[in-house]
């Protein structure tokens, strides 16, 4: 089968990232945003995910986190976007519950060509590690827009902020690890019905 994969280069005034994507990977990546928790996260997501990412972004992290955060989650929606490809025979749609010790998270999404975030993770802390844990939500906007993808996430419960946040990456992960997967008997058919995703 054709190996899936993307690089992705997004230029603009406040940011300058690169990506390079392999959706059929062994969860190897080499990941620099400036954030340190985020790419934390970003690592941890590849590994649970097995794709193989290499991201370096370089922003404006002199006036705000927000341009670095919401702009690596759209280069990482556009570089998905793109290695997808036609879409013919992906499973399309995955979910995944992910326990991390005191902290239950959940998350589903679906590669149907239509950008919709509902998120449901309260948090009482302004950051966790150096990462501005409000910008979450720029991030997977900026990933369900650009991928073209519903994305639903949910911290159920949790004591640590820390274990909050990364259930929601790793569950994120696993969902869409499934959701990309290949079905070899459908190899040939897209899967809608309306010949479109």
């Amino acid at each position: 089968m054709k190996a899936r994969k993307a690089v992705i280069h997004r230029l603009t005034t406040e940011t300058d990232i690169r990506v390079r994507l392999n959706l059929d990977g062994q969860g190897r990546y080499r990941i620099s945003t400036g954030i340190r928790f985020l790419d934390h996260m970003l690592e941890l997501f590849t590994r649970h995910g097995g794709f193989d990412l290499q991201l370096t972004a370089r922003g404006d992290l002199d006036v705000d986190q927000h341009h670095t955060v919401e702009d690596v989650g759209i280069t990482l929606g556009e570089a998905f976007r793109k290695a997808l490809g036609n879409k013919k025979g992906i499973l399309r749609a995955g979910y995944f519950v992910m326990p991390m010790d005191e902290t239950l998270a959940v998350a589903a999404l679906d590669l149907s060509g239509r950008a919709y975030l509902v998120l449901k993770a309260p948090f009482r802390v302004r950051r966790v590690g150096d990462l501005q844990v409000e910008l979450l939500e720029d991030f997977f906007q900026g990933f369900a827009t650009a991928a073209r993808a519903n994305v639903h996430l949910k911290v159920a419960y949790g004591r640590s902020s820390h274990h909050r946040v990364e259930a929601l990456f790793k569950a994120f992960a696993r969902a869409l690890r499934f959701a990309c997967s290949r079905d070899g008997r459908l190899r040939r058919q897209l899967p809608s019905t309306k010949g479109l995703l």
